[in-house]
């Protein structure tokens, strides 16, 4: 199924296995994407070897949507800090923001990226195997700290822990040293969904009572009570893949009351259609003559099961409020 990735949740060992699955899943699709044009990431072919599968249109336009939307959010914060600031990637997989934003210049004083211990695991062989992905990481005053599931350099690190034990999570942030003092951002893609609601809201709740000045961007599913839905979730129980966060993605207003409802000042959400049609629309004429599509009725009801929520609290006044799609 369509727009999945990693995430941690404590789960049995063989439905565990599914979702870390998924990481690979996602990869590919990203790399499928990549290839066909829709967007540049010269990294990602560095961390997932070549899918045989054919994906249609409708999922290279959402991969591209989904992409472009948490890319436009993330640089906006990170403009807004002056680049003071520090990003956390829960359930990162094998995303290659932090090579796309070093390439750009906007590095953060810190990028920390959280998973499952044998998807870090396999990150780091990747990066360690790779010159071009090692060598963005690398400082001739600071050596890298590698360990089989972590890794600690000057302003990146890949730490294994599973985002229901908020202990191992805080550990592995101090670990990774994390200033609370300063502005983070926290992304979650497809990672909560896999999370008892009741647990998710937790972790929401620690990172809002832990961080005084946060923004969260969160992509997920949505408007999940329709037959569509259904059919969603029975398809990855196929898999051993149970989404037991499904609860909090019945809609945009508890997608929102997640947050809000947690220690977050306020939040917004819009669906994928929407989040499409807010885009550069240059740039979307130019995706659109990359491939046919035969219905794109299939598309939009694809894209209105998936949403994309940001949410922040701001005690310091540094203008959080102001980040939004908008084109500036």
């Amino acid at each position: 199924m369509f727009l999945v990735k990693s995430n941690c949740k404590t789960v049995n060992m063989a439905s565990e296995e599914a979702v870390i699955a998924t990481n690979d899943d996602a990869a590919q699709c990203k790399r499928y994407a990549v290839e066909k044009g829709y967007w540049v990431d010269p990294y990602i072919s560095l961390m997932i070897s070549k899918g045989t599968a054919h994906h249609a249109p409708e999922i290279n336009r959402g991969y591209y949507a989904r992409i472009t939307s948490i890319r436009i959010l993330l640089e906006k914060f990170i403009k807004l800090t002056n680049r003071k600031c520090q990003v956390v990637n829960l359930g990162a997989g094998y995303d290659t923001t932090f090579w796309k934003l070093k390439d750009a210049h906007l590095m953060p004083e810190k990028f920390v990226e959280v998973d499952f211990a044998p998807v870090t695991s396999r990150k780091c062989h990747h990066i360690k195997s790779k010159r071009p992905l090692l060598e963005k990481i690398t400082n001739e005053d600071e050596d890298i700290m590698l360990s089989k599931s972590d890794l600690h350099s000057a302003n990146y690190h890949i730490v294994g822990a599973n985002l229901v034990d908020l202990a191992e999570l805080d550990k592995k942030l101090q670990q990774s040293g994390i200033d609370r003092s300063i502005p983070t951002v926290f992304i979650s893609e497809c990672v909560l969904v896999y999370i008892e609601a009741n647990k998710s809201a937790k972790l929401i709740k620690w990172i809002s009572d832990n961080f005084p000045t946060a923004f969260f961007i969160n992509y997920e599913q949505v408007n999940m009570g329709d037959r569509f839905g259904q059919v969603m979730i029975d398809n990855l129980k196929t898999r051993d893949c149970y989404l037991y966060g499904v609860s909090a993605c019945d809609s945009l207003q508890s997608q929102m009351q997640r947050f809000t409802s947690n220690g977050w000042r306020d939040a917004d959400a819009l669906e994928m259609n929407k989040v499409y049609n807010c885009l550069p629309q240059s740039e979307i004429k130019r995706i659109e003559k990359l491939e046919l599509m035969d219905e794109r009725e299939l598309m939009e009801q694809l894209f209105s099961h998936y949403c994309l929520v940001w949410a922040y609290k701001d005690v310091n006044n540094i203008g959080l409020e102001e980040i939004d799609l908008s084109q500036s």
